[in-house]
């Protein structure tokens, strides 16, 4: 049986709440319905900290490492526990009393931009950036970012070196088109183990539902050693439609590609 949230304190009030919403500010504070707060984590019985705004109360055996990321249900709320204690709200949603806790790993990530334009400093890319808030929002560390231009051989030799560094996800954007200088989905297939087609289907079936050119990106999945890694279209737009399409199955397929153990309802094992 999963662990689930037991309580929702507002230790300023002193109240107890059903239902809360947790996100972040303009200026990046966690905030409970609005109002900025400090969260953690408490058992049962425990002494409420000072300085904590809202409590967050799990089961007596709830075991949650520091620096792992907390889900709470399906997934839409996603928290960030560090080595003291405090959450971070990594993806916004709602947490309430009974709703289900799931610890994950980080996953370590890059993003890698192609345009020649960018490359020679002639044009400012979002998209990259972009990408990178929208790895970190499904609990992805972003360690590495560089741009390279529409170059088959460096493209490829880029995702090489990561996969081969370790990085578990490598996210690429641009370059999926069908004109000349477009050659990321080749340079993708120059490297890869494995070919994961449902997610070039699902992002061109999400670009369908805004133009219906969606379905000429060229946009695919492929794996290398224990790295996934994914290709989506240049423009900041497409890169959110998409990211948004695949997002609830990218840490899934990472989880089965890199072979991190969870036990039944999704308690976190422990390193292997």
């Amino acid at each position: 049986m999963s662990d689930r949230i037991l309580g929702l304190y507002n230790a300023d009030s002193k109240e107890w709440d059903k239902l809360v919403y947790l996100h972040n500010n303009s200026k990046g504070s966690v905030c409970v319905n609005g109002a900025p707060a400090v969260l953690v984590l408490n058992r049962p019985g425990d002494a409420v900290a000072s300085d904590a705004g809202y409590v967050i109360v799990v089961p007596q055996d709830f075991e949650a490492p520091n620096e792992r990321y907390i889900t709470i249900g399906d997934g839409d709320c996603m928290l960030w526990l560090d080595s003291d204690g405090v959450l971070g709200v990594c993806n916004s949603g709602f947490a309430g009393v009974s709703s289900r806790l799931t610890i994950s790993r980080r996953i370590s990530a890059c993003v890698l931009t192609v345009s020649d334009k960018a490359s020679r400093g002639e044009r400012v890319d979002t998209a990259g950036p972009m990408l990178a808030d929208m790895a970190e929002a499904i609990g992805a560390k972003v360690e590495e970012r560089a741009t390279v231009p529409d170059k088959r051989d460096l493209i490829a030799q880029k995702l090489t070196e990561w996969a081969d560094k370790g990085f578990q996800l490598v996210l690429t954007t641009g370059g999926t088109g069908i004109s000349r200088r477009d050659v990321t989905p080749e340079a993708l297939m120059d490297v890869h183990d494995k070919i994961v087609p449902g997610f070039g289907e699902i992002m061109r079936n999400r670009s369908m539902a805004y133009t219906t050119r969606g379905f000429l990106t060229r946009s695919l999945a492929v794996t290398r050693g224990g790295a996934l890694i994914i290709a989506f279209p240049g423009s900041e737009r497409a890169v959110r439609q998409c990211f948004e399409a695949i997002a609830p199955s990218i840490r899934h397929a990472v989880e089965i590609l890199v072979g991190w153990d969870v036990e039944c309802g999704g308690h976190y094992r422990g390193e292997k």
